[in-house]
Order: structure tokens, then C-alpha cells, then sequence
């Protein structure tokens, strides 16, 4: 089929889009299709700055999120075909200070494990959401995290393992996975405008601002910097430099007549390796796999390869359809924005010349509580997170009657110490109640009853409610600190031990800035 007929397909995509965006509150939108080597369509739609009233344009840069995975496993490919990387040697071969908290998965774990997310290990999402420790640091404390999963047993979508993946590609290459993506993808592949951190993205000529939807307006909001967990989800781009990370994907790892990774890896990374999770698990979607850096699924009988993203203010989708030789890439800011997936599904079913199934009104009755019984199981548990997001999903804070406390604050205040996680300092407010402060996070406390308190953690201004739990020692001393952080089954409560009395302490004192 030519480009004239395939752009031919596309009649109405302007209005349709439009139309999304307005439907699910849309700030701005860039969206890029290519068949083969040819761009079919590449446009910004809204703004990039609502303020200003700047308009998004091919230039216009987007964070792309978790879209990053992608290129992590494809610098891991690199030195698998440079033999300084083997996809099945244990990483303590090559860090042999290497150590999980599953002695099994210390000896055992590989790259491979890593970048199909079967380490065992549940997202533990809050051991590194705004944390000010290093990535040497954080991978250090990957061996203080329990695993809810057996090693290798279930895929489980999880952050701090691909910063390990990024952090031992730098190792390997004496530099950092900044360097290493940078000299060996996005420079060759022509990705100039492409930066791996928000703070760089602000110094560029235009970049998109981060926005959420709350009470019917568009409330901007702050960047949220993640260069240390870079390797998970770190990259900003836009339309032109996505449109050639496509092609080469189409092109299985070809650019310019240069393979830049062999076809026989490009393979491993686009071939499935687990079962996992899909959030529009359907009869048009029956199978969900996850490869390396990539999920594969079977969409409508055609094999379709893709990775969506999401951070503070930003979601991204990337698609492609290797025997079809389409791809697809949907970027905004707003965040959690369901229109990366509703729009790339539709230009993938008008370019398969399908009846376009209508997503945005299967979300739109899954989020309103109206479709009860889908067509899947899976689709009514994973329905509602669309967006493969960098920090757990938030809930709105609902109040709760205060109780009285039946000792006294001091009691409570102090640092409370997770190795793993870092400190909680609890400390009393001006108002006579207690606050906690995690990773520079402050949150509210209300006490419930029984030791435990309703804390709000807020994040981009919506509130997740969390029990914090006290516990006592023999002689009825506050001894530790539970929280159910962690939301996938089996997991236990994350313990944090009382190791300071005094909110004055030099720990508190460091946990407060």
C-alpha cells in the first residue's frame, strides 16, 4: 500500500483527536505515524503552555516516561553484541557486591530477568519517588526490599530493577548510561533534541509543560526530576526524534544501511519471555506478554509491539506493527491521560482498515463504574491503570473522624528507619498533631484508634490514604512503624524501627531539608 493511501485512511483524525482531547481533558498532544520509512502524519495538537497559549509542534519536547524502557534494553543489546554483556550471566559475575534480599535471586538474577521484570520483587515505588540517595545508593538498598514472588515465578512490573539494568551497562562501559545511550543510539540515530533529564528539557528551545485535571481545571504542576532512576523512565523527546527510534525499530536495529544492533537481538527484545498485565485485556487483546523492554501483544490478530510511559504531568505511548511496518507514537501533557492509548489504537485500526473499536467509551463506562461485568476479568482489574506509571496510583483523601490519642505526641515523634526505604521523621505540628516527612513528602496525620493513624501522602495534588500503624515493644514503648506501601498480593507491610526519640536529631534535621 502506498503512503497517499495510507494517509488517505487517516480522513478525520484531526477531529477525532480533537475530540479525545476534549473528552478526557487534554492539555496538548503530538502524534506521529510512519509506514516503512515514511512519516504519514506528524502534528501537535493543544498546547504545550496553556498560559502562554504555545502551541505543541513536532519540536516540542514531551518526558516520555516508562517509553524509556525501550531504550535501556537496547543499550543492554549493544553490549550483548560488543560480548561485553551475556543476556544470561548473573549480574553478581559482573558486580559481585551485587545482593537482593532473596539470596536465590543474588546468585541467579540476570539482565534478562531484569529488563521482563520477573525478579520477584513487588514495584516498591516509594524506596526511590523523590528520594534524594544516588543510583549506586538505591541499588545498594535493593538488598533490604522483600520479594512478595517467588524468583522468575510472576512478571511484576518494577522501576528499581531497570536502574540496576542501566546502572551495570555503565559500569560495563566504564561511564554512565547516560553516555552509553547517548554516543551509541541517540546521537548515531540523529536524536539531537532528545535529553535525559526535565532540568536539561527546561533549557531547550520548547518543551511542553507538565499539567493534571482537578476540579475541572488544568492545574500545572511541578516537573518531577528522575534522573536518578533515569534507566526506568528518564528520556525527553518529541515527534522527529521518535519517528527515527520507530524506523529503526521497523528496520530491526538498521540505520542509514548501519545495523546498530544485530537482527538476532533485536529479535530477543521484541520476542516474548512472560506473561503479563494489560489494561485492555479483551477479546481484541487476548494475550498480553511482556518482552525486553517492550510488552507484545496480539491486537485484532496482528502482532503489535509497544510501550507506553508516565510521569508527573506526562504520558506517552509508542507502538508498532513489525509485519505491517506501521508505528505509532502518541505524546502529552497531562497527566495520567488515557489519549497516548485511545488515539493510537484508532489510527492502528483505520490503517488495518478495521471498524475502529470505540476505547474511549469502554474506559470512560470502566472509570464510571457503568461496565460491571467486561468481556475479561483482567480488563475489569487492570481497566483502570492505564498508564504503566512511575509511582503507585493515588486515590482521593477521604476525611475521617479524629480520635482522641490515648498517649501523648512524644511518644510518637522521632525518625523511624527502613534500610531500604530511608528515614520517617514524625514530628508534632503547630496545631498540636503530628505530620510525618518521607523523601522531603510531607503528610498529614489523623489519628483512628488503636496506634494507627490516616496519613495523606500528596503527590501532583491528589491524596492517597495510607494507615501508619505504631507497634510496641514488652515494656509498651513505640518500638516500629507499619505501612502497607506495597499493593500487589502477598506482599507484607514495610516495617520502619524507631532509631531516634528526638525530632531535633541530626537525622531529623537532614530528613526536614
Amino acid at each position: 500500500m502506498t503512503t497517499t493511501n495510507l494517509h488517505s485512511l487517516l480522513d478525520g483524525l484531526d477531529e477525532y483527536l480533537e475530540e479525545q482531547m476534549k473528552h478526557w481533558k487534554g492539555v496538548g498532544a503530538a502524534v506521529a505515524v510512519v509506514h516503512k520509512n515514511e512519516v504519514i502524519w506528524q502534528k501537535g495538537y493543544g498546547y504545550r503552555d496553556l498560559e502562554a497559549k504555545l502551541g505543541v509542534t513536532p519540536s516540542t519536547l514531551f518526558a516520555i516516561g516508562s517509553s524509556t524502557k525501550a531504550f535501556t534494553a537496547a543499550t543492554a543489546a549493544i553490549l550483548v553484541d560488543q560480548k561485553l554483556l551475556n543476556w544470561d550471566t548473573p549480574i553478581v559475575q559482573y558486580m559481585p557486591d551485587f545482593k537482593m534480599f532473596d539470596p536465590v535471586a543474588t546468585e541467579r538474577l540476570t539482565i534478562r530477568d531484569i529488563l521482563c521484570h520477573r525478579s520477584g520483587l513487588p514495584r516498591h515505588e516509594l524506596a526511590w519517588y523523590n528520594s534524594p540517595h544516588s543510583r549506586e545508593e538505591l541499588v545498594h538498598r535493593l538488598r533490604y526490599l522483600e520479594p512478595n514472588e517467588d524468583f522468575r515465578n510472576k512478571w511484576q512490573y518494577q522501576n528499581m530493577m531497570y536502574m540496576t539494568a542501566g546502572y551495570l551497562i555503565g559500569l560495563l562501559k566504564e561511564a554512565s548510561w547516560e553516555s552509553v545511550l547517548e554516543a551509541s543510539l541517540l546521537r548515531p540515530l540523529g536524536m539531537d533534541s532528545s535529553v535525559l533529564s526535565v532540568d536539561l528539557m527546561q533549557l531547550q528551545p520548547e518543551y511542553a509543560l507538565p499539567y493534571m485535571e482537578k476540579d475541572e481545571q488544568h492545574i500545572r504542576i511541578p516537573y518531577r526530576n528522575i534522573d536518578t532512576i533515569g534507566p526506568a523512565g528518564s528520556i525527553n523527546s518529541n515527534l522527529i526524534d521518535m519517528v527515527s527510534w520507530l524506523k529503526f525499530q521497523l528496520n530491526q536495529g538498521q540505520h542509514d544501511g548501519k545495523a546498530l544492533i544485530s537482527i538476532e537481538e533485536m529479535e530477543t527484545m521484541h520476542d516474548p519471555h512472560m506473561p503479563c498485565d494489560s489494561s485492555f485485556r479483551s477479546k481484541e487483546v487476548p494475550i498480553s506478554t511482556y518482552g525486553l523492554g517492550w510488552t507484545i501483544e496480539s491486537y485484532r490478530g496482528h502482532r503489535m509491539i509497544h510501550h507506553g510511559g508516565g510521569i508527573d504531568g506526562f504520558t506517552s505511548q509508542v507502538a508498532f506493527l513489525p509485519e505491517e511496518q506501521i508505528g505509532v507514537v502518541v505524546l502529552c501533557n497531562s497527566n495520567g491521560s488515557v489519549v497516548p492509548y485511545t488515539v493510537s489504537y484508532n489510527i492502528i485500526d483505520r490503517l488495518l482498515e478495521l471498524e475502529p473499536i470505540d476505547w474511549s467509551d469502554r474506559l470512560t463506562k470502566l472509570i464510571n463504574g457503568e461496565d460491571s461485568q467486561p468481556e475479561n476479568a483482567s480488563e475489569k482489574t487492570e481497566g483502570t491503570a492505564f498508564v504503566e506509571s512511575e509511582h503507585q496510583e493515588t486515590t482521593d483523601f477521604e476525611k475521617t473522624e479524629v480520635q482522641p490519642m490515648e498517649r501523648l505526641i512524644s511518644d510518637y515523634t522521632g525518625v523511624y528507619n527502613h534500610l531500604g526505604y530511608g528515614d520517617i521523621l514524625i514530628e508534632p505540628t503547630a496545631e498540636g498533631g503530628l505530620r510525618a516527612t518521607f523523601n522531603d513528602l510531607d503528610m498529614s496525620m489523623q489519628y483512628i484508634g488503636n496506634e494507627t493513624f490516616d496519613v495523606e501522602l500528596v503527590q501532583q495534588g491528589q491524596g492517597q490514604k495510607l494507615p501508619f500503624t505504631f507497634t510496641l515493644d514488652d515494656q509498651n514503648y513505640i518500638h516500629s512503624l507499619q505501612i502497607p506501601l506495597l499493593t500487589e498480593p502477598n506482599a507484607n507491610e514495610v516495617t520502619f524501627t524507631k532509631v531516634e526519640t528526638k525530632a531535633t536529631s541530626k537525622a531529623a534535621v537532614i530528613a526536614q531539608k
